[in-house]
């Protein structure tokens, strides 16, 4: 029987396709699209044009702005649709980054997983293609089903999970009877299709130039491994707190007993995953200093290795890299500016509130607030840089204590007032550029073009860019979705949950730890935490794995669904956004704190609204939480 699939927009009837770019003259046939190997694999690639554009930091992926890791001066307050959730404007009329309906900067993913059934229906259809690669792309197919899926529940909590499209002959109340599903039931499905397509996916795309961002199955795995990990975090594991939304049956959607197994399969999807990548020669990245045709230092080879792990094109630690979302913008708006008269080039205005800086370690690898040997209560005094540490700050500025005897990763991180800035066409350890942003200085408050709270987000910026009073060049990177870094911090974990802590959680973490020039967590807490055991206990192994996770994928769009599955939010999410007076020109001025915005996180903030017309076309649609 023809089927005619329906449209999850709306949730009602779509008798109309239209909008597919692989049928001439707009005649829109089910049978065409599937006629030839050729407009099948275009068809294919339609199921990918839905993936969220993960490098999107305005409006598509809320994650990057809409936390407290990337704030924006007053400029552009209203202008980004992720920004406004930081800012706690979300409503019900018209949700910022909606995904469910499609508006705001996010895409109609229920159409997307339409397509994705389309496509699972009809491959079977096409001519003089092998059997072998029908599979491979079913099971393409599948994963971006599930991730779409997960992608849903991850904002929404239980959603309509979406099997099959329906006939054309399908009663009004089966469509109607498409209602939210518990979420243990929303993860089982999502693993249940990543697991049948995983054995046909080839380990790694055969032709590297054309298919390059394609799905695979470590990619595959991975997303298994952030599903259940997601799964078995407190808001999916034991939740209580919204123990009272249920269907009108009475069926639950969230479960509320806390089941430690849900660790132990995650924990099991990880390595899985890890173990997969390593035999296919997946490594945590480091610049290799050797190769380099540049005279440089270790600390600035370190510097390479942390920043290249990003913006290297498809480096050794890349698992996911979304081709389909690429850099340019997110750059622009995080690089600041080296010279005078260069704002209409590049903007610098995406700024790091003082909360994420104060989280780097010290340079003895642990938080600065518990460092025996870091002045933690001065750190807001005055200093001046040294010859010595002319590659961190630059010889004789004056500059805050804080920016001082820090981590590797916070230099690699975030530019500041002083900081050095290595590149910018000069890859040597000498003649650098330093940043000046003090009143009067180039990176200073411009019309739009400065940073609100004193610090810019460095890492996402490639070193290979270049800057001046009239160009701009970008060297852009597709988005990496999941590196092997993530995956490693992930099975810490999923291990420490499960099972507390252990030789190989601290082996994992020190892989980490290591690029990162670092000691190890048993030697760095050891010999300098006020908590030298703090590694040897469940909590707060818990404690320096979360904040591992916050340090090494800072700016990367995962704090933002970290702090939800943790239920921390209320608490981080509700914490003041605090930087420099950056108008000021004297350091005595400038380096005071200064509060750029109050702000409540509340219950109802952990999932998004559906948009209010929505539930009227369907009022078997509930409302999520507190909305």
């Amino acid at each position: 029987m023809k089927k005619i699939v329906t449209g999850l927009v709306l949730l009602q009837m779509c008798f109309s396709c239209n909008y597919l770019d692989v049928v001439p003259d707009n005649i829109a046939t089910i049978d065409y699209a599937f006629r030839t190997p050729l407009t099948a694999e275009k068809y294919l690639f339609t199921c990918y044009s839905w993936l969220p554009s993960h490098a999107n930091y305005a409006s598509s992926n809320p994650a990057i702005s809409g936390a407290d890791e990337i704030w924006y001066n007053a400029y552009f307050n209203e202008s980004y649709a992720a920004f406004s959730i930081a800012r706690g404007n979300q409503n019900v009329l018209t949700p910022y980054v909606d995904y469910w309906v499609g508006s705001q900067g996010g895409k109609p993913l229920f159409r997307g997983i339409r397509e994705c059934n389309i496509f699972l229906e009809n491959i079977h259809k096409v001519k003089e293609m092998s059997e072998f690669d029908k599979d491979r792309m079913r099971a393409e197919a599948k994963v971006l089903k599930a991730y779409y899926h997960f992608w849903l529940m991850r904002m929404y909590g239980p959603i309509p999970i979406i099997r099959d499209n329906l006939d054309i002959t399908a009663e009004e109340n089966t469509i109607r009877n498409l209602l939210r599903r518990p979420v243990d039931e929303c993860v089982d499905y999502i693993v249940e299709l990543i697991d049948e397509a995983s054995p046909n996916l080839p380990d790694e795309v055969p032709f590297e130039v054309q298919e390059k961002g394609r799905i695979t199955k470590p990619i595959a795995l991975a997303i298994k491994a952030r599903v259940l990990v997601t799964a078995a975090s407190p808001l999916f594991n034991g939740n209580t707190l919204f123990s009272g939304y249920t269907l009108k049956d009475g069926t639950p959607l969230f479960n509320s007993t806390y089941d430690e197994t849900k660790w132990e399969r995650a924990a099991l999807a990880c390595k899985e995953a890890i173990d997969l990548c390593h035999q296919l020669n997946k490594e945590l990245n480091y610049y290799n200093i050797a190769q380099s045709p540049y005279a440089i230092s270790d600390t600035t080879a370190t510097e390479l290795s942390i920043r290249t792990a990003i913006t290297l094109k498809w480096n050794p630690e890349i698992v996911w890299g979304n081709t389909n979302s690429m850099t340019n913008a997110y750059q622009t708006r995080s690089y600041p500016r080296i010279f005078p008269g260069a704002a209409n080039y590049y903007g610098g205005e995406a700024s790091v509130p003082m909360k994420i800086v104060d989280a780097f370690y010290s340079r003895h690898g642990v938080p600065i607030e518990e460092d025996k040997t870091w002045h933690y209560t001065d750190r807001f005094e005055l200093r001046t840089a040294t010859a010595q540490e002319r590659l961190f700050i630059q010889e004789n500025y004056v500059t805050a204590a804080m920016n001082f005897d820090r981590e590797p990763r916070f230099y690699a991180s975030l530019a500041f007032d002083g900081s050095r800035w290595y590149g910018q066409g000069v890859f040597t350890d000498e003649d650098n550029f330093y940043i000046t942003a003090r009143a009067g200085g180039t990176a200073s408050g411009h019309a739009y073009s400065y940073s609100a709270t004193g610090y810019w987000p460095k890492k996402v910026v490639n070193h290979l860019n270049a800057a001046g009073p009239t160009l701009w060049t970008v060297q852009t990177y597709p988005w990496p979705v999941i590196r092997l870094a993530d995956l490693y911090l992930l099975y810490a974990e999923a291990l420490n949950e499960a099972y507390g802590p252990s030789q190989e959680v601290y082996d994992y973490l020190n892989l980490i730890r290591q690029r990162a020039g670092l000691g190890t967590v048993e030697e760095s807490w050891t010999t300098y935490s006020t908590r030298p055991d703090k590694y040897q206990q469940r909590s707060g192994l818990r404690e320096i794995i979360r904040r591992e996770r916050t340090i090494e994928l800072a700016f990367e769009g995962s704090r933002f669904w970290d702090l939800r599955r943790w239920m921390t939010a209320p608490e981080e999410l509700s914490k003041p956004i605090v930087g420099w007076d950056v108008l000021q020109e004297e350091p005595e001025a400038y380096y005071r704190q200064r509060v750029l915005f109050e702000r409540q996180f509340r219950t109802r903030d952990y999932f998004w609204p559906v948009q209010e017309s929505e539930l009227l076309k369907n009022r078997d649609i509930m409302q999520s939480p507190g909305w």
